[in-house]
């Protein structure tokens, strides 16, 4: 059984893919030429897209801790961008 390595399974890889398959979803919605069935089934596809895409950037942010201080992840210095709010 062959082995997966860590890039293939990783949500990280699929980042760009998955963003931009949700822009193009955005595109299609925002033109309103869906029926109500294929809207609703664009935005569950979106929610799903959103939500690899928030996984992917929340183990971006753990890869950088942990190469930041591999013996302390936790207390590493969180990034926040400009002008976020949190």
């Amino acid at each position: 059984m062959p082995k997966k390595s860590p890039n293939e399974t990783s949500p990280v890889v699929h980042f760009e893919q998955s963003l931009e398959e949700l822009e193009q979803l955005v595109e299609k919605m925002e033109a309103g030429d869906l029926s109500l069935e294929q809207s609703l089934s664009a935005y569950e596809r979106g929610v799903g897209l959103y939500r690899q895409c928030q996984q992917a950037l929340e183990q971006a942010e753990l890869r950088v801790r942990l190469l930041s201080d591999p013996a302390r992840p936790d207390t590493a210095e969180r990034f926040d961008p400009p002008g976020h709010d949190g």
